[in-house]
């Protein structure tokens, strides 16, 4: 007589295996309500987002259960939040990223069809709107229109439902409550994104004692004190992004002595006063720099004596930026000299001339053009020939940058570089004519100049 076979235990973790063999199909007929809400968010996480639609439409459960894998949120009218906020924040506990800036624009009881937008910002424009100003700055003046109570309860709901929000951007109200309130219910916040700033909304910048990334955009009213503000409030900052902000050596050199952590600084359309550049050295650790829409460098970055350099610095980018100054340029590159990497991309005013002055930065090692429609191929061969640590090359849209131009000097240089892209103008034929030869690749065949 054959011994009847032992049933298998079940694992003592509790996983899928329970579930199933707690589920008798003479007894039971549906095996879902046997499975725990930890098993089915493991489900859920597997599908499809256009199926998780229609799971979260089965029942409330799956409706509260899909609710909780949401990471991240845009909203778009702020109505919601300060009426409907005890709703958003049940629906989604565990939102870690929460943009306000969209909701934070009043849209007309009657739109038109006139929308008008700046990056990710758009408003359906009442037909009596005729802005006399700037229509973009007319569009950002309009969050003045967001009543600081509203803005405070807002924030107060939501970091007080969602404390584990780690990255969050809204517009500066015009009063701290807000931004205090989320301080403190969301300690793990590490990046902030703050739109029309000025010096007295970073009053409470200070709260946020993890912050680690800071943005602040359309920040024309931050000067020197909202700098200096927020140096001594956050000095565990690793990304520094200003736009649109003031200031001078005393802020920027504020920020350097106070954040030592920093490693990345971006100015975007700065109005920096003249010698704001010899603050940077202070700036230890600062790796990459970026100046993007620039109208100016430094109007007047005093003589070279008194300029330090930034000793860690690896990436300088350099993107729609007014390269005319030759003094000022010359100033970036005597600051910046160890950087590695080079950027440029529809700079005006980078001539010849102009980009003679990167020779100051002697290890190179990555060089990337893009859109300099005055620079020459005899302005570019006479600076990367005299960088013996170059490796990667990139020339885009560059019209005068003429294949004609190549001397076999720097046909040598081409075959013993790691990563070539060379595509001046539309007519360029040098990549295909070179495929097969080994060209760009180190050790590769010597390229004969015909």
């Amino acid at each position: 007589m054959l011994a009847a076979a032992a049933e298998p235990s079940p694992p003592p973790d509790g996983g899928p295996a329970t579930a199933i063999a707690a589920f008798n199909p003479e007894l039971d007929s549906d095996p879902v309500p046997a499975l725990t809400d930890e098993i089915l968010l493991r489900i859920f996480s597997h599908l499809d987002p256009n199926l998780r639609i229609s799971a979260s439409l089965v029942c409330k459960k799956w409706l509260l259960l899909l609710g909780r894998l949401r990471r991240s949120l845009t909203l778009l009218d702020w109505g919601f939040l300060a009426g409907h906020g005890r709703r958003l924040v049940t629906r989604f506990p565990d939102l870690t990223e929460v943009d306000l800036v969209p909701a934070s624009i009043p849209q007309p009881a009657k739109p038109s069809g006139i929308v008008l937008s700046h990056g990710r910002l758009a408003l359906h424009l009442d037909p009596q709107f005729a802005p006399a100003e700037d229509p973009i700055r007319a569009l950002l003046s309009l969050h003045r229109r967001l009543s600081p109570e509203t803005a405070d309860r807002g924030l107060a709901i939501l970091s007080g439902g969602c404390p584990g929000l780690r990255k969050l951007a809204v517009v500066a109200a015009a009063t701290d409550q807000g931004m205090l309130a989320a301080a403190a219910n969301c300690p793990t916040l590490l990046e902030l994104e703050l739109h029309s700033c000025s010096d007295a909304s970073l009053g409470a910048i200070s709260a946020f004692v993890n912050l680690q990334v800071l943005k602040l955009v359309n920040g024309g009213a931050v000067t020197d004190i909202g700098l200096t503000i927020l140096a001594h409030g956050c000095k565990r900052l690793v990304k520094l992004d200003l736009s649109g902000c003031e200031g001078s050596y005393d802020g920027v050199s504020a920020v350097g002595r106070c954040c030592p952590m920093l490693e990345e600084l971006t100015l975007c359309d700065h109005r920096m006063d003249q010698g704001w550049l010899a603050g940077l050295p202070f700036c230890g650790n600062l790796k990459t720099l970026r100046l993007i829409g620039c109208r100016s460098i430094d109007k007047d970055p005093g003589p070279a004596e008194h300029l330090g350099v930034c000793p860690a610095v690896e990436h300088l980018h350099l993107e729609r930026c007014q390269l005319r100054d030759k003094r000022s340029l010359n100033a970036l590159f005597y600051v910046c000299g160890a950087a590695k990497d080079l950027f440029f991309r529809d700079c005006w005013g980078l001539d010849d001339e102009s980009f003679a002055l990167a020779a100051l930065c002697r290890g190179v090692k990555s060089l990337s053009l893009e859109g300099c429609s005055v620079l020459t191929t005899e302005g570019l061969e006479a600076v990367i020939l005299s960088w013996m640590e170059l490796q990667s090359l990139k020339v885009v849209s560059c019209n005068k940058v003429t294949e004609g131009g190549v001397t076999p000097a720097m046909a040598g240089l081409f075959s013993r570089l790691k990563e070539l892209k060379w595509r001046p103008d539309s007519r360029s034929v040098l990549m295909e004519s070179l495929a097969g030869t080994g060209m760009g690749k180190k050790g590769g065949r010597l390229f004969k100049w015909a």
